[in-house]
């Protein structure tokens, strides 16, 4: 579910969205001479401006791991010298010789940190990780140089306060105040001494994030369930089997008839599907526990470090907490209205799960199994729980959701409800020979549009989830268009080679999601980049995203697109109707792992400054709002990258619920209409929602799509909740 937006900008967003994955030099020392500068970008192919067709793409066929520190020194170095520039000017600061000129700072910067991030999250070798511990920290420290620099606050500050801000485009004026409010969060009203010691502790974050990334890594990438013998592939579908089989050959493991890999896309499946509950137990311990074994790759001392750095920044900042910081320029405004939201869907959700543990327990006692169920055994039973009450089952659906076939699936509903046009190429270079490139136009006009790369499978070094981001973000600033360049990345598992990749109605769903993200960059018209795209507010960027998943479930998708692997035919229109009868199934579940994974966060960094032993939090925590016990929350603390590879989701998970909200409430505008494709709301939704970025408040663009605020109501209903 994770989402990375676009290269950020430096200068523009605050340090906290920056970090864990962008770079920067220590600036003090990086005097070279022209003559060396321009030796480097000679022989260094980061540095170079991109080149080739669609306006130029990433040069990911001529990187090399040594080429990315001398790249992102030079480029520093050429950032400060064109702020330089902005301060230097004798004029009184206008929005042209101040905003817009800081808007066309940084471009060889963006360039290679959109890079740089594609190997933090794709191609994470050693070698890499060992750049990444060097120049994470002076990340914070430059990302710091530019918003404190007073000079050029004052310039930014004099915009925003001058009466000509009237006369701005809405687009300037709301870029204007995103500069302004970005430097004050980041500290540039706070005096020298303050200054300093907030560069300190970003600094720091900048370190234990980095550490607290490469230690998940490690546990997702060494521990592994070895499958010994045929017995040990009990329950499992033929498709499983194969992927295991290939994830043994790929450890070059022998005596062996599969290995299940310690990430999400290969336990899940696993524990749905193994017959042998002492397996289920130890796949279920191997993922739960990453992060806390107390070994070298523990990240609970990392985490405490992380806390007590943030609950200091946000004093420094004026705050009463990181929580309050984060919060401030969202949506939600205040941590309070966030806890009211997820509270009030908290109680009936753990209702649900109290039926669903209920109905599972009754059948295991059916069965003879003579157990209690446990974490390890919930899928697994809920799955039976699926077969007895809808007759269906998962594995029923799987053969007919084919990786490609859905992939194609989701480029028709762009053109149904964008116009976009998908065409596959072959001339565009990529990182690694899985990833495919599609060409994306208008429909009508044949006018390009962007390109999308679609990375789909897991490998070593690639960390787990999924997620979309930006190489390059669109926009029209100096009269020229500029196209976007989006990917989706995910974690599918490879079967057989030249078999068809079967994949499960989750793994459906969340593909529709991220392709979500994809289209929220893609439908971009905006003119400057900072506001362009899925450069919006936390807790409204999954709202475009998670209004897609409801495609999937379309007719018109399932009986087009949704063939048998091995016939060709389409989905049995009465397989369409148990899918549709048992589309709230399980809700509990799904609601109360999430859920409980938002509340702790917002918990946990609304408690300030206190000392926190993080297992103890973690445990009394969710003693204290009832967690059912055979639940674990979907990311445990020290496995929660969300929180704590970055600034980006801390104290902000609940943004996934927020979204939904208005997720469900905007769906509900199609079905009071013609039905998902009709196409005077899917214009409005285009118009109003994915193409404005962030170029008016989110409140406001959502009432310019619905004609009102929207109504919880909806969620409750999308989750067979009962409403309050």
């Amino acid at each position: 579910m994770k989402h990375f937006s676009s290269p950020m900008r430096v200068g523009v967003l605050s340090v906290a969205a920056l970090a864990g994955g962008l770079v920067f030099m220590n600036l003090e020392n990086n005097k070279s001479s022209a003559a060396e500068s321009a030796a480097v970008q000679t022989s260094n192919p980061l540095l170079a401006k991109w080149t080739g067709p669609y306006d130029g793409v990433p040069p990911f066929d001529k990187v090399k791991v040594s080429d990315f520190k001398p790249a992102l020194e030079a480029a520093m170095a050429e950032q400060l010298a064109e702020i330089e520039r902005i301060t230097s000017n004798k004029e009184a600061p206008t929005f042209e010789n101040t905003i817009e000129a800081m808007e066309a700072t940084g471009s060889s910067l963006d360039r290679i940190v959109s890079i740089y991030g594609v190997w933090g999250s794709n191609l994470n070798t050693p070698d890499f990780q060992k750049v990444e511990a060097e120049m994470d920290p002076k990340l914070a420290a430059f990302q710091d140089k530019i918003t404190q620099n007073e000079a050029l606050f004052k310039r930014i500050e004099a915009v925003y306060n001058s009466p000509d801000k009237a006369k701005l485009t809405p687009e300037q004026q709301r870029l204007t105040w995103r500069y302004y409010t970005n430097f004050v969060r980041s500290g540039a009203k706070l005096d020298a001494s303050a200054k300093a010691k907030l560069s300190e502790i970003n600094q720091k974050l900048a370190t234990s994030f980095t550490k607290f990334s490469q230690n998940l890594l490690a546990d997702e990438s060494e521990p592994f369930l070895e499958l010994k013998t045929d017995a040990d592939l009990a329950g499992l579908p033929q498709s499983l089997r194969d992927a295991y089989a290939e994830e043994a050959k790929r450890r070059k493991l022998t005596g062996v008839v599969g290995a299940v890999a310690n990430t999400r896309s290969s336990i899940e499946p696993f524990l749905t599907y193994s017959t042998r509950r002492d397996l289920r137990e130890r796949a279920f311990d191997l993922f739960a526990n990453r992060g806390d074994n107390g070994d070298k790759n523990d990240n609970n001392q990392v985490i405490s470090e992380i806390l007590q750095l943030r609950a200091e920044r946000a004093k420094l900042l004026g705050f009463p907490t990181h929580a309050h910081w984060r919060v401030d320029n969202t949506m939600a405004k205040t941590p309070e209205r966030t806890m009211e939201l997820m509270e009030a869907v908290w109680k009936p959700a753990v209702a649900r799960v109290k039926e669903e543990v209920a109905d599972m327990q009754a059948l295991a006692d059916k069965e003879g199994a003579k157990i209690t169920i446990e974490p390890w055994d919930y899928r697994f039973y809920a799955e039976k729980v699926r077969k007895a009450k809808y007759d269906i089952d998962q594995n029923e659906v799987k053969p007919y959701l084919q990786l490609d076939k859905m992939r194609d699936a989701m480029f028709w509903m762009a053109g149904e409800l964008f116009n976009f046009n998908f065409k596959r190429v072959n001339n565009v270079p990529v990182f690694h020979p899985d990833v495919e490139v599609w060409d994306v136009t208008d429909k009508t006009s044949g006018k390009h549009v962007g390109l999308f790369y679609f990375d789909p499978f897991a490998r070593p070094g690639k960390r787990s989830g999924a997620w979309m981001t930006s190489y390059r973000s669109q926009q029209r600033m100096g009269g020229k268009d500029v196209t976007t360049l989006v990917s989706n990345n995910s974690n599918f598992i490879k079967g057989k080679p030249g078999e068809a990749v079967l994949i499960s109605w989750d793994d459906a769903t969340t593909l529709f999601h991220e392709f979500g993200h994809a289209l929220h960059g893609l439908s971009s018209n905006t003119t400057y980049p900072s506001v362009s795209g899925t450069n919006t507010a936390r807790d409204f960027v999954e709202f475009p995203s998670q209004i897609l998943e409801h495609w999937v479930s379309t007719p018109q998708i399932l009986q087009k697109y949704a063939v048998h692997y091995e016939t060709g035919k389409p989905i049995p229109q009465e397989l369409v109707d148990k899918i549709t009868r048992a589309s709230k199934f399980n809700q509990g579940f799904a609601t109360v792992e999430y859920l409980a994974s938002a509340l702790v966060d917002m918990k946990l960094h609304l408690a300030g400054g206190a000392k926190i032993d993080i297992d103890k939090f973690e445990r009394e925590t969710l003693a204290s709002i009832g967690m059912p016990r055979e639940i674990v929350m979907r990311h445990r603390l020290p496995q929660f990258g969300h929180l704590f590879s970055s600034d980006s989701y801390s104290a902000g998970y609940y943004s996934y619920l927020w979204s939904d909200v208005l997720n469900a409430d905007a769906f509900e505008a199609f079905t009071e209409a013609a039905g998902p494709y009709d196409r005077k709301v899917a214009e409005k939704l285009r118009k109003h929602i994915f193409s404005v970025g962030d170029t008016i408040d989110p409140a406001e663009t959502y009432r310019n799509f619905r004609g009102r605020d929207p109504r919880v109501e909806a969620l409750m209903r999308k989750r067979g909740f009962p409403a309050n």
